[in-house]
């Protein structure tokens, strides 16, 4: 038996038809959990297949984990660099244990994450997600402000209405709750009408915290966002207009090192042969004949 050569391996791992492999295995699943979830469509026979191909699937997962991390030898560990391949190896490692298979929750809860695999298999989808995740710190601020700003806010609805509107200002776990069903816009005029009923200067209330906590705040986190799918475009650009600079520059690297390596053998070799003594000519043993003089 043959094996691959390490260029096709590596070949292979970063073709088109693996990804697309991989995909395909993906887009399986998500239609057997979704047809998993109409119960009168599920026969005992089909569900054993399932479960089947839910185990075929999984070794498939195995063999791309090894696949890529035997891509990048001679640097395998560079394969848990990536956060999504962590994700991806995570969810191999949960399959894999026994709690998973004692409690099928479990089972079908780490069979649905498997569907999230589609983010690292779109670049356009894994840039947002990557976006999302970078705008995390530059929330964080903003999270303050609006947690002030509820934190005012609810306080101040609870002593102005908790007696006339027990059921939306009770107290203040109540009153945060109700001031986040108006910062959603979802139904708030109600509230404003019942606490207008006491005083019609109450709307003032209402409206200020409608501008300040939605139209403001809220805008604040998308524009932050915004900016950082921006900063995030323009460093794939960067990356994709100069590839020799990553992944590339270091299979690079790594061709050219056993090159010289090679190299460094041979002109060793030659040094060696040219050390060696010259092998003398043969001496004939007759001696030397003296001319008359």
């Amino acid at each position: 038996m043959v094996l691959p050569s390490m260029d096709a391996i590596k070949q292979f791992a970063a073709s088109s038809l693996f990804e697309r492999i991989i995909i395909g295995l993906i887009l399986i699943t998500a239609a057997m959990i979704a047809i998993e979830a109409f119960p009168s469509l599920i026969t005992p026979q089909l569900e054993q297949g399932f479960n089947l191909a839910h185990q075929l699937i999984l070794g498939a997962f195995i063999v791309e984990a090894i696949i890529k991390m035997v891509a990048l030898s001679p640097r395998p560990w560079h394969y848990f660099k990536s956060g999504w391949n962590l994700f991806d190896f995570s969810l191999i490692v949960f399959a894999l244990l026994p709690i998973a298979s004692e409690y099928a929750m479990l089972g079908r809860v780490l069979r649905l994450l498997r569907v999230l695999r589609l983010i690292n298999a779109f670049p356009e989808l894994r840039l947002i997600v990557e976006t999302l995740v970078r705008s995390i710190p530059s929330m964080f601020h903003i999270t303050i402000l609006m947690s002030l700003l509820f934190f005012l806010y609810a306080v101040l609805g609870y002593h102005l209405f908790h007696e006339h509107d027990p059921t939306h200002w009770r107290n203040l776990a109540y009153a945060l709750l109700t001031l986040f069903r108006i910062v959603t816009l979802e139904d708030w005029t109600d509230v404003m009408y019942i606490a207008m009923e006491l005083s019609p200067f109450y709307a003032i209330y209402f409206v200020s915290f409608v501008v300040i906590g939605t139209f403001v705040v809220v805008n604040l986190f998308i524009a932050v966002v915004i900016n950082n799918l921006d900063e995030a475009k323009y460093a794939h650009l960067r990356k994709l207009s100069h590839p020799d600079l990553h992944d590339q520059l270091m299979q690079t690297l790594i061709s050219t090192k056993g090159q010289i390596e090679l190299l460094e053998k041979k002109l060793n070799a030659l040094k060696d042969a040219s050390q060696q003594p010259e092998a003398q000519l043969p001496t004939s043993e007759e001696p030397e004949r003296t001319l008359p003089s």
